[in-house]
């Protein structure tokens, strides 16, 4: 299996014919102070293999600060249906939605594995947004 697409986004659904709809990719989240959390976020995963690679495969998930740290994690499985005749490929979606902490700014990444392989990572870049409230210096009193 492979993932020929990996994305963050503000939504996105599977219809129920299997195409995958993907609305606002983004790779850099703006807040207005810290601690903060990222509401909704859609993590979106298409994985894509050959018809011997029918069955269940496991998916496990981590974001991870730029100092190591484990925001979150979570771990399911996929399961690849058999393609209609004469398709030679397999495919499937994955949409998972997070509500994301983040403590501070910096730079962060989802690192995506399947079946205990590392197969690629987002990069996410968090930063108090331009005219948020600066927090108050102890300075001076």
């Amino acid at each position: 299996m492979k993932i020929d697409l990996a994305v963050a986004c503000d939504h996105a659904i599977i219809d129920r014919f299997g195409k995958l709809s993907v609305i606002g990719i983004f790779s850099h989240i703006l807040v207005g102070r810290f601690p903060a959390v990222h509401p909704r976020l859609h993590l979106v995963l298409h994985l894509k293999g050959r018809r011997t690679e029918i069955g269940q495969h496991n998916v496990r998930i981590r974001l991870v600060s730029e100092r190591g740290d484990e925001v979150i994690k979570g771990e399911g499985t996929v399961n690849i249906g058999e393609p209609p005749a004469g398709v030679l490929d397999i495919a499937a979606g994955c949409i998972l939605v997070f509500d994301v902490p983040f403590q501070s700014a910096g730079t962060y990444r989802f690192e995506i594995e399947v079946d205990e392989d590392l197969r690629t990572e987002i990069p996410i870049t968090v930063a108090q947004g331009p005219g948020s409230p600066v927090p108050a210096s102890d300075e001076g009193q």
